[in-house]
């Protein structure tokens, strides 16, 4: 299970914010987890409760976890959509080939709230 690994390294990340903010303790966390990234919510919602009782700043922190869609850019027309299938390949508005994926494959720490 890597939402494991991905905790350990997110609550290194948090004590290293919350140090050198200056902060007393962390209550919340904010992560993004986009819907391919591979990361199962509940799994690293329970690692999370898990692996903070480790952690300096963080032991009675509180997860929030969003889910980020999929968002294409397509380079031939410009648009940015969010498909509503789960075929990427091409544009939803001028059918081009010529897509890529801009978000949805990532976790973010999107916001730490601290006390200080």
């Amino acid at each position: 299970m890597h939402e494991y690994s991905v905790v350990t390294a997110l609550l290194e990340q948090c004590d290293h914010y919350a140090l050198e903010s200056s902060a007393r303790e962390i209550e919340r966390v904010v992560v993004g987890i986009g819907e391919h990234s591979g990361i199962e919510s509940a799994l690293l919602q329970s690692a999370f409760e898990t692996f903070k009782e480790e952690s300096i700043y963080a032991k009675h922190a509180h997860l929030e976890i969003q889910i980020q869609p999929i968002m294409l850019a397509c380079s031939s027309c410009g648009t940015s959509s969010t498909p509503e299938e789960q075929s990427y390949a091409t544009c939803p508005k001028c059918a081009s080939k010529s897509v890529r994926i801009t978000q949805g494959r990532d976790m973010l720490l999107l916001r730490l709230e601290m006390l200080e």
